[in-house]
């Protein structure tokens, strides 16, 4: 399968603003990744994630797998604003968010909800009953943000999993279904 377009923009406070096309000053369009978008797609995952940013040569794997579920926002000036990426596997019915950001000064305005918001509709659409995925334990407002959506601790002590990326690097584990 590929990538269906989006057909809207968003406000840059997150509201959904139509089909007007390719957005205008202060309107970002929420569509599919493109291999055009990997170098964008690099700078700001370096710049979000700093240290823990995949390296190029895996963000350019990861699109070439999962294409399908690489969304982006664009704010129509060359720049990306924030992406989410969900990997699947071919014979699972269950599924990982690999990545979710927004660039810092485009916070709070739900953009994340949104982002989210769409792969979770396209999980499910494509027959997804499961999605997992990590979050750093001190990252309040994401793991706020994935409640609100309907996430829960993967196990009953709150899914806490030390050393999940190794010595000191703690993860939350949060399960959602979709069925």
């Amino acid at each position: 399968m590929t990538a269906e377009p989006l057909e809207r923009t968003l406000e840059r406070r997150g509201r959904l603003a139509g089909p007007e096309g390719f957005p205008g000053p202060g309107r970002l369009v929420l569509r599919g990744a493109l291999e055009s978008d990997l170098p964008e797609l690099r700078r700001l995952d370096e710049e979000v994630f700093q240290e823990v940013a995949y390296p190029a040569f895996l963000l350019r794997q990861l699109y070439d797998v999962y294409a399908e579920h690489f969304l982006v926002l664009d704010d129509g000036a060359g720049g990306l604003r924030g992406y989410v990426l969900a990997a699947t596997a071919a014979f699972s019915r269950d599924s990982w968010i690999l990545g979710l950001c927004v660039t810092e000064g485009d916070r709070r305005h739900g953009l994340g909800r949104e982002l989210m918001t769409e792969i979770l509709q396209r999980l499910r659409r494509d027959g997804t009953e499961t999605v997992r995925l990590t979050v750093e334990p001190a990252n309040r407002a994401a793991i706020l943000l994935y409640r609100s959506l309907g996430f829960g601790p993967e196990e009953p002590d709150g899914g806490l999993r030390r050393d999940y990326f190794g010595p000191g690097e703690h993860r939350r584990i949060m399960r959602l279904e979709l069925c």
